[in-house]
């Protein structure tokens, strides 16, 4: 345990002990004096702090100095009554404050007791009572305006989470100090009872026990808690003041003596002429032009400086400096206009609604969660989405756009629900016939009345949020491998470097480069392959770069070691039904390749392809007549190349080899791919 955590802990001892055990008088007159410095700090802390956060501490820090003065009260209360005397400090503010005079140091006492509860108590405690109030009824605007700025691109991940933290904080601190302050509060009031009980005590043990008539018991017993009170509440008298003023400084920038200085005198002008006022005052009363026209001269002096000062400000900001010839005088730098983001979600404005979260929309808090999702999926952690309304869209419409491209779009009626429409059934159900965006299925949009008709016969029925959503989950899963640049692979690969420090450093850039290692990573993400498992990537790279740097061949051996992710990908239990080629097709595709300086390309004539290709989709429709999810399994030598084959049919057919499956795993043949016949088992 460090140094100050043992001093604190001590310190609170301290205070319990104070209570318990008597103090010696010197003892007594170091921690009076070790109260008040400390008051004077936490005054002079709060007076500089530029906002309440600063002293966070600040409620624990009330409560353990309130415990501390009270400690005090109980250990000086036990010296008076019990010796008739509580150490130096106490007897002088009892003779040389109020000059010895007990009813003049009661009446100080109760003016401070009356200035401290009825003014700066109960002021602190009704502003920190609405400061919690009011914080933790905006905290979820702020919570969404933060992810409004991520989501916009404003800000990044690590300064949403400080906001996200620092709004927190503002709660717990307002939420403290509203309950911080009643013991300023009680604190005032102990001080008041703990006079009158020092008196009434000290009258009754000075004459019984001590020997003393009652003019010599009020005058000694008097005294001493009356300079007790007074050196116990100056200090709640400035803690007090600091609990006012770090409440009320919710609305400020800098600390109080700049703040102060600055905006009492931002305008001159009125200083100017309240010194007129007050010069005026002295010539038409009695109290004297010496007096009044001092400090008028001294009005009149601090408004001239301030004025001089503020000239001196807007002189330098009208300065214009000299810029070279041939350079952009425009206020705007016309390189931002360059600047591009990578995913953008712009709509039309009648869909502002499901943007803004006072009306129920929930689409920024839905965007977080995609980019969420697809780290978990992918691996891939995607750019921020910039997100805002378009005049040019249509009221209804929104575009998906990648890099300033568009790459998908949509249309979303409000207030309505779609409904995918079965084939060929005669549903009975009214609505505005449109196509599903992300799957392109026939739909329709349909009211809530509908919507509850629709789900009682059991078709599926999603809110128009959903549909966007979806749409810009899949379209992101597509486009993934373009949204993967350079910058984003050296991301990934720092991260990687946290945990397999070794990898990396024998991989980038011994024998990779990043640019490479990015072609990869491009590769896998174009067929759906997760690159989450980057460690096992860039370990298999490091093995195989070695022997080639062709990113094809690489890309192929990753698969390989990624094989058990592949299985479970693709698998159900322990068993896959695929679509196999034959000798033959295997055969003129291998003699089709040839190899050059860029890498091996498909040669093949367009007539055979053609053929192929007739095949690949006849047969793969036969599959998915029968409810089955196509899945094509080949030679490792001939996999990327049938795969670009097929995705001329359709990209999303996922193409494996032999080596990618492990060894438990049963394969079922229910199709092979010929040349001219197609022959499908259904079994």
């Amino acid at each position: 345990m460090k140094l100050k955590e043992i001093s604190v802990l001590l310190a609170v001892l301290l205070i319990v002990v104070m209570m318990v055990i008597p103090l010696p008088t010197i003892l007594l007159d170091i921690l009076l004096i070790i109260n008040i410095s400390l008051s004077i700090t936490i005054l002079l802390v709060g007076m500089n702090t530029k906002e309440p956060l600063d002293f966070s501490i600040f409620p624990s820090l009330l409560l353990l100095t309130t415990l501390f003065r009270l400690a005090l009260n109980v250990s000086t209360t036990r010296s008076i009554l019990s010796h008739g005397n509580a150490g130096h400090v106490v007897a002088t503010f009892g003779e040389f404050v109020i000059g010895g005079n007990p009813v003049i140091g009661f009446i100080i006492f109760l003016i401070l007791v009356i200035i401290q509860f009825l003014v700066i108590t109960k002021g602190s405690e009704r502003v920190a009572e609405v400061a919690a109030r009011f914080t933790l009824d905006a905290m979820p605007g702020k919570q969404m305006s933060i992810d409004a700025d991520l989501n916009a691109g404003m800000i990044s991940e690590q300064e949403a989470r400080m906001r996200r933290e620092k709004v927190g904080h503002e709660a717990d601190f307002y939420g403290a100090m509203d309950g911080a302050s009643k013991f300023v509060k009680g604190d005032a009031i102990a001080g008041i009872i703990i006079l009158f009980i020092n008196v009434i005590g000290g009258f009754v043990i000075g004459m019984t026990m001590m020997g003393m008539d009652f003019a010599q018991a009020a005058s000694t017993f008097t005294l001493l808690s009356v300079g007790d009170g007074l050196v116990s509440q100056l200090p709640a008298l400035l803690i007090s003041t600091a609990t006012g003023i770090i409440v009320t400084r919710a609305a400020s920038d800098g600390n109080l003596g700049d703040d102060l200085t600055r905006q009492l005198f931002a305008y001159p002008k009125l200083i100017y002429v309240v010194a007129g006022c007050i010069a005026l005052f002295g010539l038409v009363t009695p109290i004297g032009i010496l007096l009044t026209w001092s400090i008028a001269g001294l009005l009149v002096f601090a408004a001239y400086r301030m004025q001089k000062a503020k000239e001196k400000e807007a002189e330098e900001m009208l300065e214009i400096p000299d810029v070279p010839s041939g350079e952009d005088h425009s206020p705007e730098n016309v390189l931002n206009l360059l600047q591009m983001d990578s995913l953008e979600f712009e709509f039309g404005l009648g869909l502002i609604p499901l943007a803004d979260a006072s009306q129920g929309g929930d689409i920024l808090d839905r965007v977080i969660a995609i980019r969420k999702q697809i780290a978990l999926e992918l691996g891939l952690v995607i750019p921020i989405i910039r997100i805002r309304d378009n005049v040019n869209l249509d009221s209804n419409e929104y575009v998906i756009k990648l890099k300033g491209n568009e790459i998908a779009k949509g249309e979303i009626f409000l207030n309505h629900y779609l409904m995918l429409v079965p084939e060929d059934e005669d549903h009975g159900i009214i609505g505005i016939e449109t196509v599903e965006p992300t799957f392109g299925l026939p739909a329709l949009w349909i009211n809530e009345e509908m919507r509850r008709k629709a789900e009682i016969f059991g078709y599926t029925v999603v809110d128009a949020s959903s549909v966007i959503t979806t749409h810009l989950s899949e379209t992101i899963k597509r486009y993934a491998h373009e949204i993967l640049g350079r910058e984003e692979t050296k991301q990934l690969i720092d991260k990687a470097k946290e945990t397999s420090p070794s990898i990396v450093e024998e991989l980038v850039p011994s024998l990779l480069s990043v640019g490479q290692v990015q072609k990869v990573l491009q590769k896998l993400l174009k067929e759906k392959i997760s690159i989450r498992n980057l460690s096992v990537i860039l370990e298999t790279l490091a093995d195989w770069a070695v022997f080639t740097k062709n990113t094809d061949y690489l890309t192929e051996y990753v698969r390989q070691g990624l094989s058990r992710q592949i299985t479970k990908q693709w698998t159900v239990g322990k068993m896959i039904q695929v679509i196999t080629v034959n000798a033959q097709v295997e055969k003129a595709i291998s003699e089709n390749l040839q190899e050059t300086e860029q890498g091996i390309y498909l040669t093949m004539d367009p007539q055979t392809i053609q053929q192929l290709v007739q095949s690949l989709n006849e047969t793969i429709q036969q599959v998915v007549r029968v409810g089955i999810q196509p899945i094509i399994m080949t030679s490792p030598a001939i996999r990327m190349y049938l795969k670009q084959i097929v995705e001329r049919i359709n990209e999303d057919i996922p193409v494996i080899s032999f080596n990618e499956l492990e060894s438990d795993v049963e394969v079922q043949n229910i199709g092979v791919v010929h040349f001219q016949d197609v022959g499908v088992v259904t079994s």
